[in-house]
C-alpha cells in the first residue's frame, strides 16, 4: 500500500513539474511576442562592439521592448547589401559605403545616421609583452594587417617597416 501511495506522488509531483515547465516557456514565448525585432548586420566582430554585446546579453534591449537579431555579414559589401535588399534593418559598417552607394546614382541609397568609433578597429600585436613600446620598436619587423585597406604601414600585406 505504502508503494502505491509513493507512486501516486511522484507521479503528481511530476506532473506538477511538467506543467510549471510548460507554463513558464509559453509565459516567456508571449513576452517576446510583444517585443519589436531589429535585424542588424555587423561588418566584423569587434571590441569595439563590446558595450552593443553587453546591452544584448544582459537584456538591455529587451527591457525596452526590443528584440535584436544580430548577424555577422562580413564586410562592408555584405552589410550594404543586406541594409538594401531588406534583410537586416541596420547595418553597421564605415560610412564609405554609403558614400559609394549614392555616387553609383542609387535612387534607393543608404543613409549614415551615427558614429560608433572615432578611430580605426586595428590592433598592433605581438607575442612577446614590451612594456616600454614606441613606434620605433617596429622598425625592420613585419606587419601583416587584416584586410585589404587596413596595412596602414604599408600597401603590402605582409611588408617590412
Amino acid at each position: 500500500m505504502k508503494k502505491i501511495v509513493i507512486n501516486i506522488i511522484m507521479i503528481l509531483l511530476i506532473f506538477v513539474i511538467l506543467c510549471a515547465v510548460i507554463l513558464n516557456f509559453n509565459r516567456k514565448k508571449k513576452d517576446n511576442d510583444n517585443l519589436k525585432t531589429v535585424r542588424v548586420a555587423e561588418v566584423a566582430h569587434s571590441i569595439f562592439y563590446a558595450p552593443q554585446y553587453a546591452a544584448i546579453a544582459n537584456g538591455y534591449f529587451e527591457e525596452e521592448g526590443l528584440k535584436i537579431d544580430l548577424i555577422l555579414a562580413s564586410g562592408a559589401d555584405k552589410v550594404t547589401a543586406s541594409v538594401l535588399s531588406g534583410d537586416v534593418d541596420i547595418g553597421f559598417c564605415g560610412s564609405e559605403a554609403t558614400i559609394y552607394i549614392y555616387n553609383e546614382g542609387e535612387e534607393d541609397y543608404l543613409k549614415t545616421f551615427a558614429q560608433l568609433t572615432q578611430k580605426d578597429g586595428s590592433f598592433i600585436v605581438s607575442r612577446e609583452k614590451n612594456d616600454n613600446f614606441t613606434l620605433k620598436d617596429l622598425k625592420g619587423k613585419y606587419i601583416i594587417g587584416g584586410r585589404e585597406g587596413a596595412d596602414y604601414f604599408s600597401d603590402n600585406y605582409n611588408s617590412i617597416i
